[in-house]
């Protein structure tokens, strides 16, 4: 039969282990939702750039008219 001390111990290794693991997976949503964020963030300045591109293509034919 285990001591006090013994089942003690094993609750609080099992209680770092279940700590642990909460904190790893938030810090795995946190990453998930900046990515998220930047990759938004990309998607808008590359369709900006595109339209800008496209007005300046745009202007420029009509210029040599």
């Amino acid at each position: 039969m285990p001591s006090a001390s013994r089942a003690s111990y094993r609750a609080s290794l099992l209680a770092a282990c279940v700590l642990l693991l909460a904190v790893v997976a938030t810090g795995c949503q946190t990453t998930q939702d900046t990515a998220a964020e930047r990759q938004a963030e990309s998607k808008l300045i590359l369709e900006k750039r595109e339209q800008k591109q496209q007005s300046k293509s745009h202007d420029k034919g009509s210029e040599k008219r």
